[in-house]
């Protein structure tokens, strides 16, 4: 069995290993895979689930996420209370489970075939990923915990439009478009918060000159149950980093193009 873990502990922290040593309990032959995103980040988290989730794999695999950042309520919260936990089965068989917090369920909201409550303890654990999560993934996986309330899509707010989804190590930055936003070869201004730059709409990424900032159909995306396959469009730049030219823009951040002729 495969089982992704992603959460916003740090990468190489603590949590990490405790967490992994957990599930280790109960699928003592899995092999766990841990994707980190950044503190609280609920968009960077749901766009990695659906990626690992939605995409080819083996038939046994688990996603497995925790970002909960607790803002659901602004007061203080009795006992650590945390977010609900909520379980998807996807059209490929694959288990989706983890903390309804913001945008972590968005993406794949619609290519679920089950979205379901999972019953949990509400409060007595500042670390529930750790403490509770992992006895009751096996639980879910061995049949039982099924007596949450069945939920829909429309329970879970869409995937935000236009924005910032996740930044790569090489400094690519995915996007939320999914279709382009001019024909191919527009000059474009680029704008993510109070950075700017020119780039160009193209069809690939090496179809840039080095340098050169382009808007381009990601690596990123999946088939829909509806047919077709959604492509995310990402800022590259060939030769350096999308990222550090928009000053490591955060999920979330307004991503802003326009044809160049028509911003002066």
């Amino acid at each position: 069995m495969l089982i992704h873990l992603i959460a916003d502990y740090g990468v190489g922290d603590l949590s990490f290993a405790e967490v992994q040593q957990r599930l280790l309990r109960h699928f003592a032959d899995a092999t766990i895979v841990a994707t980190p995103v950044p503190p609280f980040d609920t968009i960077g988290a749901g766009f990695c689930v659906a990626q690992l989730g939605l995409n080819d794999g083996p038939s046994e695999r688990i996603v497995y996420h925790n970002v909960a950042p607790r803002r659901d309520e602004a007061g203080p919260r009795k006992g650590n209370t945390g977010e609900r936990l909520v379980k998807a089965v996807l059209a490929n068989g694959t288990l989706v489970i983890g903390t309804d917090s913001q945008y972590a369920f968005s993406f794949i909201r619609d290519e679920a075939t089950l979205l379901q409550e999972v019953p949990i303890r509400a409060h007595g654990s500042q670390f529930r990923s750790r403490d509770f999560f992992p006895d009751l993934i096996a639980e879910v996986v061995n049949g039982g915990a099924d007596d949450g309330p069945i939920l829909k899509a429309e329970d879970f707010p869409p995937v935000p439009t236009a924005t910032v989804a996740f930044t790569d190590a090489f400094g690519n930055i995915k996007t939320t478009i999914d279709t382009a936003p001019a024909p191919v070869g527009t000059e474009l201004i680029v704008r993510l918060g109070d950075r700017w730059a020119k780039g160009i709409v193209a069809e690939g990424a090496f179809e840039v000159a080095t340098g050169e900032l382009g808007l381009v159909p990601g690596s990123s995306g999946w088939s829909l149950q509806s047919g077709g396959k959604r492509t995310w469009w990402e800022l590259f730049e060939r030769g350096a980093s999308a990222a550090e030219r928009f000053g490591q823009p955060r999920s979330g951040t307004a991503v802003e193009v326009a044809p160049a002729a028509k911003t002066h």
